[in-house]
């Protein structure tokens, strides 16, 4: 039975963008041993986008051919999340409104970005989809 997912983050600064996960976005972690950082996440979901020719977001890791993969953080109130983020001098960059949610990101101290998006778009976190089959 598969429980859970763990993602991975490349960083050129992994300290600090552990201090910006626990203090900035409030996210609980443990220690896994030698200061190594576990960070919980909210719930989630995943999506397949197809690689376009000449697309390096594949990767090897440990020997095998993993999926490259971006972040979106998603929330209820995207607006209200970039006022929080701002209070906290963090610069999101401007909203995008898309067909699928009103989407922003941020730079994480190493420089890395993630993504923050509002869905409009059928969640199967929702109860009212969660039953529904492709």
């Amino acid at each position: 039975m598969i429980t859970g997912a763990h993602v991975l983050f490349y960083s050129e600064n992994p300290e600090a963008d552990r201090a910006f996960f626990g203090d900035v976005l409030g996210f609980r972690a443990v220690d896994a041993g030698g200061g190594w950082l576990i960070f919980g996440l909210p719930p989630a979901e995943a999506a397949f986008h197809p690689v376009e020719a000449g697309d390096k977001r594949q990767l090897l890791h440990g020997g095998h051919k993993m999926l490259g993969a971006v972040l979106y953080l998603m929330c209820d109130d995207v607006r209200s999340e970039v006022k929080a983020l701002q209070a906290k001098n963090v610069t999101c960059s401007p909203l995008e409104e898309e067909d699928w949610g009103i989407a922003t990101s941020f730079k994480l101290p190493s420089g890395g970005e993630i993504g923050l998006y509002q869905p409009t778009h059928a969640s199967p976190l929702d109860s009212a989809s969660a039953d529904e089959k492709p």
